[in-house]
């Protein structure tokens, strides 16, 4: 415990000009007389810190001294610094801000970030990552109610492998007991989260599994040709950026997407009619009668008006 104190008073002399004992104290939780001494060891050590008297008094490290960058550039270390940054936003963690105070030592001082990353949790539950984190690294079951895309709730059991933000949304993979495969949850779906604290031993075959069934699900996707007027450009570009684009002389534009089994995926159902008149399903032609049927049915609920 006292070196890794030792280690992060380093670092943090290192990215702050000044930085009195009772701050140091505080938040280390240690009484000051505590950090005399380590002051004194980090000193015996070789490093230059030097004592700064007057109300703004404390300790800071000489001017112009550096750790060695060797290691890292200046590119890498704005690349990790970047991500930690967005990850230190969502998980409010202590440790991977003090992985960033270290990292930054090691960058040029006047180097401002050119790159952001934001990864939004407002369709998340607040407490979810940080209860998914938590049983993830302490290998406890998760206990939750889902929505499927069929809008069918259910109640699950997860060992849960790990946390991805892929497309705007986090999704947790693992081995689900009640369905006794591996499986993706999106937790904007997820409710009542709860954490067990029954552990679990980590599933030796599931990548064998994954790697199995991605063949299938290949086989399975299906083109779907849509037709977009150009009221409803901007919004499509946004939903199906990486389907292919043919762009016509009359401001028009045809998307070409591959979607697993179409004719089954409500979420892109409602994707569709939300452009109202501005786009149009050409093929396949099973899904135009499905679009067609889902209109009907809303048009029912406005009959009177």
């Amino acid at each position: 415990m006292k070196l890794e104190r030792l280690i992060s008073i380093i670092y943090k002399l290192l990215n702050h000009e000044v930085l009195s004992a009772s701050t140091l104290a505080e938040e280390f939780q240690v009484s000051p007389r505590t950090i005399y001494r380590d002051i004194d060891v980090i000193c015996a050590a070789g490093f230059p810190v030097v004592s700064y008297q007057g109300m703004n008094g404390g300790y800071g490290m000489m001017d112009g001294y550096k750790m060695d960058k060797t290691l890292l550039g200046s590119y890498d270390v704005a690349s990790v610094v970047t991500v930690l940054r967005g990850l230190a936003s969502v998980f409010e963690d202590e440790r991977a801000q003090g992985t960033i105070e270290r990292m930054q030592t090691l960058g040029p001082d006047d180097q401002a970030p050119s790159v952001a990353v934001n990864l939004d949790t407002r369709r998340t539950d607040p407490e979810a990552l940080p209860q998914l984190r938590a049983a993830i690294s302490q290998r406890l079951t998760v206990s939750f109610d889902y929505v499927s895309a069929k809008n069918e709730r259910t109640t699950r059991d997860l060992e849960p492998a790990g946390l991805q933000f892929k497309f705007g949304n986090w999704y947790v993979t693992g081995f689900c007991r009640s369905r006794k495969e591996q499986r993706e949850f999106r937790l904007s779906r997820m409710l009542n989260l709860r954490l067990t604290r029954e552990t679990f031993a980590p599933q030796q075959e599931l990548s064998r599994e994954v790697e199995a069934t991605s063949g299938a699900y290949e086989a399975q996707l299906e083109d779907v040709v849509v037709r977009v007027k150009p009221q409803a450009m901007a919004e499509a570009l946004d939903q199906f950026h990486q389907s292919e684009k043919e762009f016509h002389a009359d401001g028009s534009m045809t998307l070409r997407l591959r979607v697993y089994r179409p004719l089954e995926a409500q979420w892109l159902w409602s994707m569709l009619l939300g452009f109202g008149s501005g786009a149009e399903v050409m093929e396949p032609p099973a899904l135009r009668g499905i679009l067609k049927q889902q209109l009907q049915q809303a048009l029912r609920f406005y009959e009177e008006v």
